[in-house]
Formats: structure tokens, C-alpha cells, sequence
């Protein structure tokens, strides 16, 4: 059976958009998404390319942090662009990566292991200066300091402070190859990345990856997926969106009105056409879309992809439409439902808050409270515990409460 087939049920009645019928992070309409752009001023691109083996430009590792001086900003003010306060880890100062390293060596050394100068350190510098961090502990004493963390480290604990070492687009790839590794592929992981990443960024991203695993990331992703899946994370791979220049009111009705006939007025779902549009019209656009499809249909967009498709295409689906409606509010509610109930989704928990940290965690900590009545720090102290919870909560940078 098709991963996107329709799911035949009677039509719901309509709801308002408040109702607990939509996700929370659904509810947010309007609020912005962000842009993450190239490496931070003084970032050194051989760095990078020496402790990683990659030959990728310094402008495809960078960090996602965001410079409101930089000329990719979109042009005419668009929503999608935030400053750098909103990343709680930013450029430590006074920096000085010698001595970091002379210290993270000293913490290591002999028998035993001072994790708390470690974590204190990996979780407030940025990752550019962890990166020259990096350099100097090779210079210094001849040893890879990621080697160094798995030897010394264990569990959890070891995971997130690996992670922080990785350069942004290396660890987006890197989460990216492990979800099609081996046996079995991890759905979640390919739709929170790809949903949620600019076209700038997903172009980066295969860049990276063909540098760093010598092989396609789209041949990769549609050998191991199938079915209008796959079709949609081929477009969304393509990284062709269009760019947010103004919005044409004719084409968002149009828009909204093939979304209608696609969905609720037909029987059987016409996926493409939902792919399409939902694959390649600006953030700015389909937020239109999104107003115009309620006010035509009587249903917001989510409510008619939950009835009219199934499977990973549904989850896919909305993950998009999330996004498009607000980045921080899908990721305070993939942080939510990674602690939630019984036990944690440890992998989801550090991959959104090491790839976030120096990106818009500060307006993911405020979607959390709003939207599920505590604070992210509380949830991440109550679900988590040792020097794993110390580091986590130092990302975080505090709590809301």
C-alpha cells in the first residue's frame, strides 16, 4: 500500500482553529520562520575543513547563526528573517582556544574524567570557536579531540557532546545518513530536517554530504523511501522554493481553490497537487493559502491533510505546513512530544537543541511556554538527570518560568 494513500473516513465537522483538534505548533499562524545563514565573521574555513576532512567551502560548513548585516538577508523585510538574539550560545568572550584546549586535556587526562569543565565549556562556546578549539588540542598534543570525547565519555552524555563538536551542515548530513543507514530507515529524521530547513540550507547540505560520504543524498533518500513520500522529499531536496518577493492574491486563490478540489471535493486525494504547491510556493504565499483554504473550505489545511492522507506523507505533509507557519513552534512541539509520557527520545532531544542553539532557541523556549504551560528548561530538568541534564540546561540558557 502507498505510504500516502488516502485514509476513507466520514468528514469530520469543522473546527476552529483553536480547538484541540490542531496541533499546538499548528495554532501559530503568521509567526516567523527563520533564515540560518553562512559561517560567523572569523570563522576559519581551514579549521573546519581540518578537523572534518572536508573540502566544502567555508560558506557550506558555516554556523546557522544569523547576521543582520548579511546581504542574503530576503529582500522586502520578510518574516523569515531574525537576529542573532535569539540564539542563546553565541561567541564566548574573552575566547582563547589554547587555553580551552589545555584545559579539555587536563579534564581528560589520567584516570577519571572532570566532565563538568567539558560540558562547561563545549555548551558555551560557539560551535566556530569549538571548532578552533579543536585545532589547537591537535596542535598542542597530537590528539583528535572528538576521539578523545568518545574515549572518555559514556552514553547520552558522550552523544550530545560529539554533536556539538559537528559543524552545522556536517551534523545535518551526518543525521541525515545515519536515518538511511542499514536496516530500516528513520522517517522522522528525514521529515523534521528537510521540513524545516531553507532551500539555501538543504542546497548546503548535499553539498556536504557528497564531500563527505561520496555519494548522493538524493539518489540515497529515494532508495531507501517510496511512493508520494519520496515524491515530496525529492522536491523538498531540490531547494527550489520560490523566494518571498510579494504575494500574488490571484495565484493564492487559485492555490487554494486546486487545494480544495485536490482534497475535499474529490473522492480519492489528488497527493501531486498538495506536493506541488506545499514543495515549491514561497513561506509568505502559502501562509495566504493557508487563510484563503479556511475561509473557501471551512477547514484549516491540517485538518484536511490529517483526513485525506495517511502515513509518513501525512506526517511529512504537516511537518511542512508547520513550518511554513512558524519554525520555532514545530520545534517546541518536537521538543514536547520527545519528553512526553513514559521514558525520552533522547536522539530528538539533542539533535533539536545542539542543531537550534546558535538559531532561534530563545523563541523555541517562548513557543514551549506558550503553547504547553511550562517552561522547556523545567521539562528538560524534570525528564533527564547527571552531567546529560547539565549540559542540556546550559543549552537551553534558562528557564521561562
Amino acid at each position: 500500500m502507498d505510504c500516502g494513500a488516502r485514509r476513507e473516513q466520514p468528514r469530520a465537522a469543522s473546527r476552529h482553529p483553536g480547538s484541540p483538534g490542531l496541533s499546538a505548533g499548528s495554532r501559530e499562524l503568521g509567526a516567523a520562520r527563520h533564515r540560518r545563514l553562512g559561517p560567523p565573521p572569523g570563522v576559519c574555513s581551514s579549521v573546519l575543513r581540518k578537523n572534518w576532512k572536508c573540502t566544502v567551502p567555508a560558506a557550506a560548513l558555516g554556523s546557522r547563526l544569523l547576521h543582520p548585516d548579511s546581504d542574503s538577508a530576503p529582500p522586502g523585510g520578510s518574516q523569515r528573517w531574525r537576529s542573532t538574539r535569539e540564539a542563546p550560545v553565541t561567541a564566548f568572550a574573552p575566547f582563547d582556544a589554547r587555553a580551552d584546549a589545555e584545559a579539555l586535556r587536563k579534564a581528560m587526562k589520567g584516570l577519571g574524567t572532570d566532565e563538568e569543565t567539558v560540558l562547561t565549556i563545549l555548551t558555551t562556546r560557539n560551535n566556530a570557536q569549538r571548532q578552533e578549539i579543536a585545532s589547537a588540542f591537535k596542535t598542542l598534543f597530537g590528539r583528535d579531540l572528538v576521539d578523545d570525547l568518545k574515549s572518555e565519555l559514556t552514553g547520552k552524555f558522550e552523544t550530545l557532546m560529539v554533536s556539538l563538536m559537528r559543524p552545522a551542515y556536517i551534523f545535518d548530513a551526518h543525521a541525515l545518513k545515519h536515518a538511511i543507514k542499514g536496516a530500516g530507515t528513520n522517517e522522522k529524521v528525514l521529515t523534521e530536517i528537510l521540513a524545516s530547513r531553507t532551500p539555501a540550507e538543504v542546497q548546503n547540505i548535499k553539498q556536504v554530504y557528497q564531500q563527505e560520504y561520496e555519494a548522493d543524498l538524493e539518489d540515497k533518500i529515494t532508495g531507501e523511501t517510496s511512493g508520494h513520500f519520496q515524491r515530496l522529499l525529492v522536491v523538498l531536496l531540490q531547494g527550489n522554493r520560490d523566494p518571498d518577493v510579494g504575494v500574488d492574491e490571484a495565484l493564492v486563490e487559485q492555490d487554494a481553490q486546486v487545494l480544495f478540489r485536490a482534497g475535499e471535493l474529490k473522492w480519492g486525494t489528488d497527493e501531486e497537487k498538495f506536493i506541488t504547491i506545499l514543495g515549491t510556493r514561497s513561506v509568505s504565499h502559502l501562509r495566504r493559502v493557508f487563510d484563503k483554504y479556511m475561509t473557501i473550505s471551512g477547514f484549516q489545511i491540517e485538518e484536511t491533510i490529517d483526513r485525506e492522507t495517511s502515513g509518513d506523507l501525512e506526517k511529512l505533509l504537516l511537518a511542512v505546513v508547520k513550518c511554513i507557519r512558524s519554525v520555532p513552534a514545530y520545534f517546541a512541539e518536537t521538543l514536547y512530544y520527545s519528553m512526553k509520557g513514559a521514558g525520552t527520545d533522547d536522539d530528538t532531544l539533542i539533535r533539536v537543541m545542539v542543531s537550534r542553539s546558535e538559531v532561534d532557541l530563545l523563541d523555541i523556549r517562548q513557543e514551549f511556554r506558550k503553547n504547553f504551560a511550562k517552561s522547556l528548561y523545567q521539562m528538560i530538568q524534570k525528564d533527564t538527570s547527571g552531567d546529560y541534564r547539565k549540559a542540556l540546561l546550559l543549552l537551553c540558557g534558562g528557564d521561562d518560568d
